[in-house]
Formats: C-alpha cells, sequence, structure tokens
C-alpha cells in the first residue's frame, strides 16, 4: 500500500511535495494509517487532534494516543479541547454536524494562522460509497452521486482510492496501533447503519461491487464535467454584464428546455435553493424577486436581473454648505463659481441662492417627482426610469441630491429645471460626481 500511496501521490497529486500537511488524526484506524503513509512518503506533516469531549475518558484516551503517535513519527502535533455538546445545544443541532462544524472551523483557524498549505484527510472509498447511498436515499442531483472531492480547496484526501478493507491489511501487516471509537460500532446514525448493514450486502451481491463503484464514480464525474462546460457555454450567451449586474432574456431562458433542469444548472451557483419560485419568475409580475443567501435574481419586464445582496446603505446623508462631506457613498464635490461651464451627466450648475442647505443625498422613493431639466412640468421618476430602460436594481442604486424635499439631480442622469442658472442669478454652485 506504501508505494501505491507514493505513486498516487506521484502521478495525481504532486503539489503536496515540500508543502507544509495538516493531518486530522482521530486515533482511528484510517486517520492513523494515513499518518504513517504520509510520513514514510517523506512528505511534511503535522498531526490535528480535535478532542469533542463526548466520550468522557475514551476521548482523553484518544488524544493520549494520538501525542505518542505524534512522538512516535517524529512530528508535531496540535490539540483542540471542546464542549461539544454545549455547542449543538446552543446552535440548536445534532451532535454529529456540531462536531463536524466546530472540527472544520478549527482546520480553517490552524491552516490560517499557522501556514499551512493543505489539510489532508482520511476519508476512503468506503466513506465514498456511505457519503453516494445517504444522498441517494434523500434525494440528489448528479453533484450528491459524485461523493466525496478528493482535492476540494485546500482538503485533499489520498486515501479515496483505497478501501478500508486495503487500509485495514496495512495497518494489520504492520503491525499498526489504533484506536476504537465505541460510537463507530452504534446503529444510532445513518452513516453507521449504512456501514454496517447496507454496504456488506452489496459488496456479497457481487464480489468487485467497490471497484465497479468508483469506476461508476468516475463515468458520473466526467458527464458531470462535460455538462459543466456545456452550461458555461449556455452562460456566456445569455448571461449579459450591466453595470455590476447580470441581465437575462426571459424568452431565451424559456427556449431552453426542459426549463426547470436549465434553471438549476444555470443558478445553482449563486445559493438559490427555491426553485419552483425561480422557475414562477419567469412569468411573475416585474418587481417579483428570489434571494440567497448571496445572491438575488428579479423579474424586470422581460428580464431576470442577478446581482449580488448588498448591504442596505444608510438611506440619506446631510451636506452641509462649505464643508468636507467624507462619509458620502458618492465623491460629490460643490463649488462656487462664477460663469456656467460645459455641462454634463457628471456635472451640473445650480443657482445657489435658490438652495436650502443643508442638501440630502438619499436613495429614491416609490412617489418620488422631479421637473426634469430643460422641459416643462413635472415628471414622476418611476416613469423617468422607465424611458432611461433602467432595471429594478439600478433603480434601487439611484441616488438622489435634493434641496428640503425637492430633487435638485438625479445623479448621473438630469438636473431639475427648478434650480437652474438664469439671467437673474447672483450665485453658481457648480455639482461635480467623480465616478
Amino acid at each position: 500500500m506504501l508505494e501505491k500511496f507514493k505513486k498516487h501521490v506521484d502521478l495525481n497529486l504532486p503539489f503536496l511535495k515540500g508543502k507544509r500537511l495538516l493531518v486530522a488524526c482521530s486515533g482511528g484506524v484510517d486517520s492513523v494509517v494515513l499518518a504513517h503513509l504520509t510520513q514514510r512518503s517523506g512528505l511534511d506533516m503535522t498531526l490535528a487532534h480535535f478532542n469533542f469531549g463526548l466520550r468522557a475518558t475514551e476521548s482523553d484516551g484518544d488524544e493520549d494516543f494520538v501525542r505518542r503517535l505524534a512522538e512516535q513519527l517524529g512530528v508535531e502535533v496540535l490539540v483542540k479541547r471542546f464542549d461539544t455538546e454545549a455547542y449543538a445545544e446552543k446552535n440548536r443541532g445534532s451532535i454529529q454536524m456540531a462536531a463536524r462544524d466546530l472540527r472544520y472551523q478549527w482546520f480553517q483557524e490552524v491552516l490560517e494562522k499557522e501556514g499551512f498549505d493543505f489539510l489532508v484527510t482520511a476519508h476512503h472509498a468506503d466513506d465514498n460509497v456511505e457519503t453516494f447511498l445517504i444522498n441517494l436515499s434523500r434525494g440528489t442531483g448528479i453533484e450528491g452521486l459524485l461523493g466525496i472531492p478528493e482535492v476540494n480547496g485546500k482538503t485533499v484526501r489520498p486515501l479515496l482510492v483505497f478501501s478500508q478493507e486495503e487500509v485495514m491489511a496495512y495497518a494489520q501487516a504492520e503491525h499498526i496501533l489504533w484506536r476504537e471509537d465505541s460510537s463507530n460500532t452504534s446503529n444510532k446514525y445513518l452513516r453507521n447503519r449504512i456501514r454496517h448493514e447496507v454496504v456488506p450486502k452489496l459488496k456479497e451481491l457481487h464480489p468487485t461491487f467497490l471497484q465497479n463503484f468508483m469506476r461508476t464514480q468516475s463515468h458520473l464525474l466526467q458527464t458531470h464535467v462535460l455538462m459543466d462546460n456545456y452550461i458555461q457555454t449556455i452562460k456566456a450567451k445569455l448571461f449579459e454584464e450591466n453595470g455590476g449586474s447580470i441581465t437575462i432574456d426571459i424568452g431565451e431562458l424559456q427556449r431552453l428546455q426542459p426549463t426547470a433542469a436549465y434553471l438549476y444548472e444555470i443558478f445553482k451557483a449563486y445559493g438559490f435553493t427555491e426553485w419552483d419560485d425561480v422557475h414562477h419568475l419567469l412569468t411573475a409580475m416585474s418587481g417579483k424577486e428570489v434571494v440567497s443567501k448571496t445572491h438575488r435574481l428579479v423579474k424586470d419586464r422581460q428580464h431576470l436581473i442577478l446581482s449580488e445582496l448588498e448591504s442596505i446603505p444608510k438611506r440619506s446623508y446631510l451636506i452641509f454648505e462649505n464643508e468636507e462631506q467624507p462619509d458620502l457613498p458618492l465623491n460629490l464635490n460643490l463649488e462656487d463659481v462664477n460663469s456656467i461651464e460645459k455641462s454634463g451627466q457628471n456635472t451640473i450648475f445650480m443657482d445657489k441662492e435658490k438652495l436650502n442647505f443643508p442638501l440630502v443625498l438619499r436613495n429614491w422613493e416609490k412617489g418620488d417627482y422631479f421637473y426634469p431639466f430643460g422641459m416643462q412640468g413635472r415628471k414622476k421618476l418611476s416613469k423617468f426610469f422607465k424611458d432611461e430602460k433602467m432595471d429594478v436594481v439600478s433603480k434601487e442604486k439611484q441616488w438622489l441630491l435634493c434641496s428640503d424635499n425637492d430633487i435638485v439631480w438625479v445623479v448621473g442622469k438630469r438636473a431639475d429645471e427648478r434650480f437652474k442658472v438664469e439671467d437673474s442669478t447672483r450665485q453658481i454652485v457648480k455639482i461635480t460626481w467623480a465616478t
């Protein structure tokens, strides 16, 4: 097994060489064998052990064992203790999920603070089968059937090409000692029931079940790569960048069949989970939206607008006369001038005596109206935005410069006729938005 491990690293994981590796070690046979293989392959490693405090003296015995193992292998060891039950109760989760969260949170902290390059864990082929069956039983897409990735960011699992049987055989042949976790024999947890009752039956049904399973997963992964490449091509055709957001033509989406499957593949990377709601957006009224933890998808007439969620900005800012304004969301500059120069979208000239300071910079609100420069009569901003073909997201981001309750400038778009410079004007202020 050692030679097969070295060859696997050489061919498929060469980036591990010369790097600082944090090897997760519970004291069980899988992680202890991983520690021996890593050390005997000449890789630079440090052991990491998390004491969950769930099995009293047994947990402390695991910790002592890992410390002695590190001494035996001549490597350093990092240990973390935590009250897992208290954490689970506080966060209203299961013990299993609490243990997993705490473990990986700590691993991430150690990677960042101590400068390790990779976290190496002891998941093997049988673990992959269990994960596949768990996901299958709960309902999943093709990603769930791919099982555990060998490389996921900074986490590497070099034993996935080995079976539990191979790991155990190596430990016995090399007279390697390990600790048995009593919780692994219990069928209280779903994974254990699958491990003890389902997988052995599958192996009995077909002697080469595990090898066949690994080949099937390889085929699934290749299919997934092909599909992902195709979806990226589709997104490149559909997605149109528009001021920090992405605009997608609904008609083009509806021509993709089956539409629901395409919607899932196109938008899954943005954290959406309510797929019926996403599908309903195609025929919903403008302004309807679906929100994930990171993104929002908004219906805007004949398009969907995809954008990242942003923290809600302060709704209004005061701009005092002759004072610097360091906290404004826009870089506005007010300057007294003697004459009108060339104006543009980012520069306007106003009659200063018509302005009441402090001015107010705020986002637009429904019901707002102004008197567009060069026109007679007032116009609702909603109608102005429609004429400007502004989408829902752009409207929400639009800033207004106001004097009392009157709009002076739809910033970057149009000034208000009521504040324009006339022949009788005695004081002129130049307002510039530096983008």
